[in-house]
């Protein structure tokens, strides 16, 4: 089955040569790709100029303005609309494209992916979902930062989404589903936490109750639903964590001394396998579930690889139709109980 994705070749910190790059081995690698590359066409060309596209579909989509890191999401998307992100989500929006990507400004790419496309049905707030490296596996973890003042009935439907997430596209069947709290007695956390976990308890869904922050990267849960505020911070320390631990062990390993450099020599392997593990760039990107259109949000330090992966998980989010199973998920609990609720 053909894919084609729309890639916002202007979006971060390394574009547009790494987005470029990542873009060409993408389609080099799943030949069933269709690439749209969105930027300005001067410099996407010069950057596919030099890599060998021949017998890719690779194609440039021109948008000549730029949405910066640093600028409000939604004046930049009112006032530049052929910027890259908004062009991107036009040219989903007009069915050029299955899906987009982007690893530019966050709320620019999610603002204008709810303008131009809009929600799914019964879907009241979409979140941004992450995966989440576990000792045997990976968890998703939501939201990330799209919603900061949540209400119960919005973390509910962040559980049902990424419970959807969890079974189609890493196959667990029967995903566990956690609320992430300051405890795991079920009287322990504020009201959100408290009446979220009330709705979650009498879902019917696979609810395991409240996880504590130990056990984000823990063997309790396959989906952890928080607030984005929470999320964002969870996420963020977590990035910061991982780059000091990276940090010292270099500097730890660099030190004189032919027992330690002896020992960086045995372990290397081991080490090399754990980074790889936690490295951000082999998830590629984290979706905009919700959202009437696929949207794979990455990191605003995206190298080719992180681009590669995550227009991979684009393509996935495609082929395992994930959009129309949440649509289905959320009409099994009634349109009914989500009007009721979104209103209350």
């Amino acid at each position: 089955m053909s894919v084609r994705i729309a890639v916002d070749a202007m979006g971060g910190d390394n574009a547009p040569s790494e987005i470029v790059s990542g873009a060409v081995h993408a389609a080099r690698e799943n030949r069933e790709l269709e690439i749209i590359l969105v930027g300005r066409e001067t410099a996407v060309m010069l950057e596919l100029s030099k890599h060998i596209t021949m017998g890719l579909n690779i194609s440039i989509e021109p948008a000549d303005q730029v949405i910066g890191m640093d600028e409000s999401p939604a004046v930049a998307c009112h006032k530049k609309k052929k910027s890259s992100i908004m062009v991107c989500a036009e040219v989903v929006k007009r069915g050029r494209a299955d899906a987009m990507v982007s690893a530019g400004n966050t709320g620019a790419a999610m603002t204008a992916t709810l303008l131009s496309l809009g929600r799914l049905k019964n879907v009241i707030r979409p979140a941004i979902a992450g995966l989440f490296p576990t000792a045997h596996g990976r968890l998703v973890f939501l939201d990330l930062g799209a919603n900061v003042d949540c209400k119960p009935v919005h973390l509910f439907q962040f559980a049902v989404m990424g419970g959807v997430f969890a079974r189609h596209m890493l196959r667990i069947d029967r995903p566990r589903i956690a609320l992430l709290g300051n405890g795991e007695e079920e009287t322990k956390g504020n009201d959100l936490v408290l009446e979220t976990h009330a709705l979650l308890k009498n879902s019917g869904l696979n609810f395991v109750g409240n996880v504590e922050g130990r056990d984000v990267v823990g063997e309790k849960a396959d989906v952890i639903v928080c607030d984005g505020m929470v999320g964002n911070v969870v996420l963020k320390f977590a990035e910061g964590l991982m780059e000091y631990f990276y940090k010292g062990l270099v500097r730890e390993f660099s030190t004189r001394s032919i027992f330690r450099n002896f020992g960086a020599v045995l372990a290397k392997p081991v080490v090399k396998d754990f980074l790889k593990r936690t490295d951000y760039s082999e998830y590629g990107g984290a979706p905009l579930l919700g959202s009437n259109g696929v949207c794979i949000i990455s990191h605003g330090l995206a190298t080719a690889k992180a681009m590669k992966n995550a227009i991979g998980t684009a393509a996935d989010f495609v082929k395992f139709d994930i959009n129309r199973r949440i649509e289905e998920e959320l009409l099994r609990f009634g349109e009914d109980r989500w009007k009721i609720e979104a209103s209350a």
